[in-house]
């Protein structure tokens, strides 16, 4: 049995897609099923059983032997949001818990961090899971702060050889866009945000630049299309002896004004972009350069190249925003 937490989620849910499409039938999603739209990034889905988080334990207490592999894809993944508290339970605690759960019953396990726990880019943005490394990064945000807590956790008991899962992995993801993520709201990716205007005829909405050495519009991202991500994961499921701390982009930043291009192209418009302020709340806060640092990933083996944002937008526009149905 394969269990994906946050498996009715974004990038939970491509993979839960890709794992039945590769003949996987024993997979089992964690994920609490409210009243959002998310039930529609599983329904086409063939899945062993959906539990929610509050009782996944319970669960695994009866099943422990079942269980080939665990991806945690689960968390608040809001980065706005404000209660320390429950990013601590949810993002920490309750990763920790499963981490631990692994390691005793010999299961592995591959997480999803964060590119958020970078913070502002000062230190850059390479992957040295040595806590040493890890204990300079300055995280923006308490999102990206719970994130980092974890990451500093499992480095530091790896560091001291306590008992682990046998493939103990963890994913920064960068800027990800794709099907699937029609639930969060504002959270989507800015992909589908300028897709949703300019297929409507609307002017796309960027905010302009107050730092000098970036034009309006030139802010930088590293965005990866989600299909990238999830060959990664698939990658590290064939591959058990590889373990660490890896991100997960295309080592390629690009610009806000690029992303807008490529998703009026793929509708065959003319770009029409204007250009607000950014919020006084959040310059003192905003990235202008994110871009992964790829080394690692591919010192530990993985070849296969990434898709361009030209590519992977045009795939996402007309393979799925601009069908009757959006899903994978």
């Amino acid at each position: 049995m394969i269990i994906v937490t946050g498996g009715a989620g974004f990038i939970g849910s491509n993979l839960v897609a890709a794992l039945e499409a590769r003949g996987e039938t024993e997979t089992l999603v964690c994920d609490r099923m409210g009243r959002d739209l998310r039930w529609q990034n599983v329904a086409a889905r063939e899945l062993s059983a959906i539990v929610p988080p509050e009782r996944l334990f319970d669960f695994l207490r009866g099943n422990a032997r079942a269980v080939d592999m665990v991806f945690h894809m689960g968390a608040i993944s809001e980065t706005t949001e404000t209660d320390t508290g429950l990013l601590i339970e949810n993002n920490y605690l309750f990763s920790l818990a499963l981490w631990e759960w692994c390691a005793a019953n010999n299961v592995r396990m591959v997480y999803a961090s964060s590119a958020a726990t970078y913070g502002d880019g000062a230190q850059g943005f390479d992957d040295d899971a040595s806590p040493a490394a890890l204990a300079k990064l300055r995280p923006l945000n308490a999102y990206g702060w719970s994130k980092h807590l974890f990451d500093r956790r499992v480095a530091r008991m790896t560091a001291n050889g306590v008992s682990a899962p046998p493939q103990s992995v963890g994913l920064k993801f960068f800027n990800v866009y794709g099907p699937n993520e029609y639930h969060k709201g504002a959270q989507r990716s800015v992909a589908h945000q300028v897709w949703q205007s300019a297929s409507a005829g609307e002017a796309v909405t960027l905010f302009r630049s107050h730092n000098p050495k970036y034009a309006d519009g030139g802010q930088l991202r590293d965005f990866v299309c989600v299909q990238d991500c999830v060959d990664v994961m698939l990658w590290l499921f064939d591959h058990p002896e590889v373990s660490g701390l890896f991100n997960l982009g295309t080592g390629k930043a690009r610009t806000f004004h690029d992303l807008a291009t490529a998703v009026f192209t793929a509708l065959g418009k003319k770009p029409r972009i204007d250009w607000v302020d950014t919020p006084e709340a959040l310059r003192a806060r905003y990235q202008y350069f994110t871009q992964a640092r790829m080394d690692r990933l591919r010192a530990a083996g993985y070849t296969a190249p990434f898709t361009s944002l030209e590519a992977g937008v045009g795939s996402y526009v007309r393979d799925y925003l601009q069908q009757p149905n959006q899903y994978r």
